[in-house]
């Protein structure tokens, strides 16, 4: 087995929320030494977000374990000389430097490309923002649902004709916009061991809601004419639709195959008869009398429970898949045996594996997400702290070792 690809990489998590810390949690995954920098005395707002309304509830910050994961918290008031001093060490002896701070608290705490890089010319600087760092969006705000979903166009297709559009669910953008992001920093990695040389590399989260909707913006772009919003009772293709069991369990068709995917329903269903029937043969046929097929299928499908269904797709090669219910998906032992869940080390509780695999290597179980300054003593030492100016440090509020109070709290 070999040892962790990252293993000897030094990263600092200076970010809030999920897309830069969830590229910084794969970062650790892999090995690197991630160090989370957090604002005393409450730390990432991230760690509350399971108590907003309409989050599930839970005890347990759930959202937080998974993105912060092995991780060690540094807990520093920036805003204060001194603990930017003790950032400033930190950075002449990291690699790889992570933010997605709005443009203002950048230029207030002096945390730009240029202000770092000449502290470390070898260091990776890596920003997510959400509308760039450029144009009048700049300075502006953004949330993976307002500037990857709603300002990309997908929010604008996921709904049905004459309905509301769905919001999306939490990180539903951050996560894949953290992926782009983790490629970047493993980009300027390799490059750095050519030139040896550090490098700034950006994303945003509308820049990767536009690649996820690419294929139809792409359309746009050539003057593409896009059809009208259909119902799913009246769709362009009743073969890419979805329906649902006697039992009340749906699942979603996919048939692209126009030859070949109509004949191998047919049999599934038992419906031979249908296969050369002039109202449905032929895609053409299957569009224009699309109401009339869903209202068959419908009925079809309703005589039968989903485990039935199951059989009888997998027997003819028909290309489905069930839609999941989200809280059952804990349960679901494919995520097990694709170790897609994971457990904790020395605990019982599991979080979601990151997607990369890669033969030969195997992160160890992830470790719990740290506390507030949980590590804060433990790194200034690395940085040849004494244990008086380590205390000077927390005495005065700078840094805070969790569970001891400063002077300020005292």
């Amino acid at each position: 087995m070999m040892s962790p690809i990252l293993e000897g990489i030094r990263v600092i998590d200076a970010a809030t929320y999920i897309a830069a810390p969830s590229a910084a949690a794969i970062l650790a995954d892999f090995g690197a030494d991630v160090i989370k920098i957090e604002r005393p005395p409450h730390g990432d707002p991230f760690r509350y977000l399971h108590q907003v309304s309409g989050m599930p509830d839970c005890d347990v910050a759930y959202q937080w374990i998974m993105d912060n994961r092995n991780k060690r918290s540094l807990a520093l008031d920036l805003a204060r000389g001194a603990g930017r001093g003790v950032l400033m060490r930190l950075v002449e002896r990291a690699d790889v430097f992570l933010t997605n701070y709005q443009p203002a608290l950048i230029r207030k705490f002096g945390l730009g490309w240029e202000e770092l890089r000449a502290v470390n010319a070898r260091l990776i600087y890596a920003s997510v923002t959400g509308y760039g760092e450029t144009g009048a969006d700049a300075d502006k705000p953004g949330y993976d649902m307002t500037a990857y979903y709603a300002r990309s166009g997908l929010m604008d297709f996921i709904h049905n004709a004459g309905s509301d559009p769905a919001l999306s669910p939490c990180g539903f953008g951050d996560h894949p916009t953290a992926m782009s992001l983790f490629g970047g920093i493993m980009l300027a990695l390799y490059r750095r061991l050519q030139t040896g040389q550090g490098g700034k590399v950006s994303t945003t989260l509308m820049a990767n809601g536009v690649w996820a909707n690419a294929s139809l913006i792409q359309g746009a772009l050539c003057g593409a004419s896009f059809r009208e919003r259909r119902h799913r009772r009246h769709p362009h293709n009743p073969l890419v639709n979805h329906y649902q069991a006697r039992d009340g369990r749906r699942f979603l068709f996919c048939l692209l195959d126009p030859v070949k995917d109509w004949a191998r329903l047919c049999r599934a269903m038992e419906r031979e008869d249908l296969i050369e029937d002039t109202l449905f043969a032929t895609p053409a046929a299957r569009r224009e009398n699309s109401a009339e097929l869903v209202k068959l299928l419908d009925a079809v499908f309703e005589a039968r429970d989903m485990v039935d269904w199951e059989a009888r797709f997998a027997a003819q090669d028909v290309l489905y898949a069930p839609v999941a219910v989200t809280r059952e998906l804990a349960d679901d032992p494919a995520l097990w045996e694709q170790k897609i869940i994971r457990q904790f080390a020395g605990g019982s509780s599991r979080t979601i594996a990151n997607p990369i695999r890669f033969d030969g290597t195997e992160s160890a179980p992830p470790r719990s997400a740290p506390e507030i300054g949980a590590h804060t003593n433990e790194i200034l030492a690395e940085l040849g702290y004494c244990e008086e100016e380590a205390a000077e440090l927390c005495g005065s509020g700078i840094a805070v070792q969790a569970g001891v109070a400063s002077k300020n709290e005292a």
